[in-house]
């Protein structure tokens, strides 16, 4: 989740909020590659998951992450919470439930996304494993429930835990029990906002048949291969899912805008506290719904930055785009992820070839197809096509997309080659979620247990 930052600036008028977002338009030899990715934190002793306090838990890693990078801390009513590389290049964060993520620098390669996460888990593992501690990389939590799921001492969470259920019957299940990888990618004008929006909106479903691997809940298999997509279903509907307009193509800022201010709020945050405003929307807020509320009840700009990193659709956008729909996994998919997104996203000639594959796909298609893929993964079908063969097609233009990119490494070797986790799902046909399955059913004789030694950092 997003760090919650600060910025006085008074908001008075709607065209501001639109200009904030037209703000992140860029030429193309300015776009960055931003890869977020979670992990679980368990102990190697008993597969339980590590609390914020002790002697071995999470806070220690955070301070030893702090003295080994020399990265600044992030303070929540007292608590370090996080922690931001000095200029600003990077973060790492605690999701509810102790998931540990970093939020990475904005690189140009995907070698160099590659190379920064094998850093950083090079580093925590030097931290961690004095302390018996490893990390799991998969979509869902195995074995914990939700009672035996820590909670971190973050106020945006505080509030959250009080709301999700209110508005959804999974919510809880989201903060506390999932983890993802996502990258973060930018645009260059509000049409090419608009074409990578509708194109990404409609492929998140694909992203989470590739990235399953969340099967089991509670020690047994949960008759899901993304158990992390079927939670996203019914979380918070008011702020996540699938926004009709933005598959039109011809999607703009302003209606973003005018979604994100007839959402709920979370909070805004006021000398350093967080003040919850659930109740109201920041349409209201603007209105002076808080007057009265808070000394302070006039919106400014850090408002709806913040307002704007509560929102969930599968595609979020800021000021730059967010690829939301996959399961987090091991390590190679760290990089795959990003990988996937930047091949079809960042050639104008692989997008325009992404598009072509789906533009007959309408909205009722893409949520049918998201209702599907939890369960079935690659065997879904859209418009009479199964996925799996859907997905040759979408990774083929990903690679034309990267090959013409041409970036290459120390060894001339270009990028097309992060891509093989997901040639491997589908030559084989069968996602990660399947295979775990068959290792449960084969040799994990019947015990989830093995996930945290097959699938640790």
């Amino acid at each position: 989740m997003a760090r919650d930052t600060t910025d006085q600036t008074p908001v008075t008028s709607v065209s501001e909020l639109t200009e904030y977002l037209a703000d992140g338009n860029k030429p193309k030899e300015a776009f960055r590659i931003g890869t977020e990715h979670e992990k679980f934190v368990f102990y190697t002793a008993d597969n339980s998951p590590v609390p914020y306090a002790g002697d071995a838990g999470i806070l220690t890693l955070l301070e030893g992450m702090q003295q080994k990078t020399g990265w600044e801390p992030i303070i929540d009513a007292g608590h370090l919470i996080g922690l931001v590389e000095p200029t600003g290049r990077g973060a790492i964060s605690l999701e509810p439930g102790g998931q540990f993520e970093l939020s990475g620098a904005p690189v140009e390669t995907l070698h160099e996304t590659c190379k920064e996460s094998n850093t950083h888990l090079a580093v925590l593992r030097d931290i961690a494993e004095p302390l018996g501690i490893r990390f799991l990389g998969i979509g869902g939590s195995p074995t914990w429930t939700l009672a035996d799921t820590p909670r971190m001492p973050k106020s945006r969470y505080d509030i959250m835990t009080r709301y999700m259920p209110k508005v959804g019957t999974q919510g809880l299940d989201m903060m506390y029990r999932t983890c993802t990888i996502q990258v973060n990618l930018d645009f260059s004008s509000e049409a090419d906002m608009a074409a990578k929006m509708q194109v990404s909106l409609k492929l998140q479903p694909l992203a989470t048949a590739l990235f399953a691997s969340s099967p089991f809940t509670e020690g047994k298999p949960n008759g899901l291969q993304s158990w992390r997509g079927e939670i996203w279903r019914d979380t918070d509907n008011q702020r996540a899912g699938v926004l009709p307009a933005a598959l039109t193509g011809h999607f703009r800022f302003e209606q973003y805008v005018e979604w994100a201010l007839d959402a709920p709020m979370y909070f805004v945050v006021r000398d350093g506290r967080y003040h919850d405003c659930t109740h109201v929307t920041f349409r209201q807020f603007m209105a002076g719904a808080l007057k009265g509320e808070l000394a302070d009840w006039e919106p400014n700009m850090g408002d709806w930055t913040n307002h704007l990193s509560t929102l969930f659709p599968d595609v979020r956008l800021k000021r730059f785009l967010e690829m939301r729909g996959a399961d987090g996994g091991p390590w190679r998919r760290i990089c795959a992820l990003p990988a996937f997104w930047v091949g079809l996203l960042y050639d104008d000639a692989a997008l325009a070839s992404a598009a072509e594959l789906v533009k007959d796909w309408t909205y009722e298609d893409v949520i049918a197809l998201r209702d599907a893929v939890p369960a079935q993964g690659l065997d879904a079908t859209v418009r009479g096509r199964k996925l799996g063969d859907i997905a040759r097609d979408v990774l083929s233009v990903s690679r034309a997309g990267l090959k013409a990119r041409n970036r290459l490494n120390g060894e001339g070797v270009d990028e097309t080659h992060f891509l093989a986790p997901l040639d491997e799902v589908v030559a084989r046909g069968t996602t990660l979620a399947q295979e775990m399955l068959s290792l449960y059913k084969g040799r994990w004789n019947g015990s989830v247990e093995p996930v945290f030694k097959d699938y640790a950092y």
